[in-house]
């Protein structure tokens, strides 16, 4: 073995890069540092696939145009993505050689932050095991663990999943029936919310206590909603045993009102049992900067248009002008309506240049609430085929245990 020769070739996917062992000792790539400090064979072939003793060869199975551009990072300072090759692949060249992705430009971080997210990240996230948890953990507790968090993982879990869906369809059927002038079915609705309640707390708790980190549990989004749709009944039976059904107190019975409408919460929690609701909010997510997008052109073109409508409908002439163009804010209210083509006709311009503004108002928003239509929509396709996916090998995990 001469590794401490002059001269090092190394077989990178086929392709043949020769440094001396000075140069390779200076370059900011660890495993390349590492393999020379190797004092046996066995230690080298830890760090690469293969060792030709006569040449002085290293060969490594890995991808040799990505290396060569982690050589021209080596040389002139600057790491870029290789082109036509995917973030996440170059990402993972990069670690096996020894670099971060701080090493690359900030642009490429940008890019590489993008694909993560993309391929990481989920309404519903996975739940990363702790060390030690294998061993810790009884096999019980996990089995119970994902038949309460995943509805497709067992048998049970479905089952249990639509017992959950029953309840929530019958609270909110008795919550849309207690706001009907006729109904009188009080006592009944009050011990059929209670069930539901009940339920609900139970299923919260026990999720609460088979979770493997309680602090992510708390911070999830639905497990927020969830707890946002219990307390207020809780809230509410407390309030009303303190105050009386009929009590005088304004306030409180208004704050009653308030609570029991909050029980709407109750269909997001539907999201965790239908597809299409879970694509909803991971597009939500994934398309933030499009949805902030979208929300400064609204903002730019009520600026611009509710200027000038004000002015030609009655900042022209303050006597006989539309008044209902008084303000700014008030013109506001029209743009918004003409922009998104809903058009209720309760404010309309009277003059001439009023309607030539807002028919340029109409196929504006028309324009420009179009534009970042196309990013949402393809982001829309991509979160229903991933969860299409994980729902399907979830399945495919639930027919074998049925089978089994």
């Amino acid at each position: 073995m001469k590794c401490g020769s002059s001269l090092c070739t190394l077989n990178v996917g086929g392709r043949r890069f020769s440094y001396t062992a000075e140069l390779m000792r200076r370059l900011p790539l660890s495993r390349l540092s590492r393999l020379l400090r190797c004092v046996s064979e066995s230690e080298l072939l830890e760090l690469c696939d293969d060792y030709d003793r006569d040449s002085n060869e290293f060969f490594f199975d890995r991808h040799s145009e990505a290396f060569s551009f982690i050589m021209l990072y080596v040389q002139h300072g600057k790491l870029r993505f290789v082109p036509h090759m995917c973030e996440l692949s170059f990402y993972n060249e990069m670690l096996y050689w020894g670099l971060e992705s701080s090493d690359l430009q900030l642009c490429c971080q940008r890019r590489l932050d993008d694909r993560m997210s993309d391929a990481l990240v989920h309404f519903f996230p996975e739940e990363e095991l702790p060390r030690g948890a294998d061993i810790l953990e009884s096999p019980w507790l996990e089995r119970m663990r994902r038949t309460f968090e995943e509805p497709t993982s067992s048998l049970a879990a479905q089952l249990l999943a639509s017992v959950s869906m029953l309840f929530v369809v019958i609270s909110m059927v008795m919550l849309c029936a207690s706001t009907l002038p006729d109904w009188t079915a009080l006592e009944q609705q009050r011990i059929i919310e209670a069930v539901c309640i009940g339920w609900f707390t139970a299923e919260c708790i026990i999720r609460f206590l088979v979770s493997r980190d309680k602090w992510d549990f708390i911070q999830r989004p639905l497990n927020i909603i969830d707890l946002l749709a219990i307390l207020p009944y809780y809230i509410s039976v407390a309030m009303t045993s303190l105050t009386g059904e009929n009590s005088q107190l304004q306030r409180a019975g208004v704050t009653l009102r308030v609570l029991r409408v909050m029980r709407i919460f109750w269909v997001i929690k539907l999201a965790r049992h239908f597809l299409g609701l879970q694509t909803l909010g991971l597009t939500l997510r994934r398309c933030y900067r499009e949805m902030v997008m979208l929300l400064v052109f609204i903002c730019v073109a009520m600026a611009i248009f509710s200027a000038l409508a004000q002015l030609l409908e009655h900042g022209l002439d303050l006597e006989a002008g539309n008044h209902d163009y008084a303000s700014i804010p008030a013109a506001c209210w029209w743009v918004i309506i003409s922009m998104t083509t809903v058009g209720y006709g309760d404010m309309y311009p009277m003059t001439v240049a009023g309607r030539v503004l807002g028919g340029l108002c109409v196929v504006s928003g028309i324009v420009l609430l179009a534009l970042p239509i196309t990013f949402i929509y393809h982001s829309f396709v991509q979160c229903y085929h991933e969860l299409k996916m994980r729902s399907a090998r979830c399945g495919r995990s639930l027919s074998g245990e049925f089978v089994n």
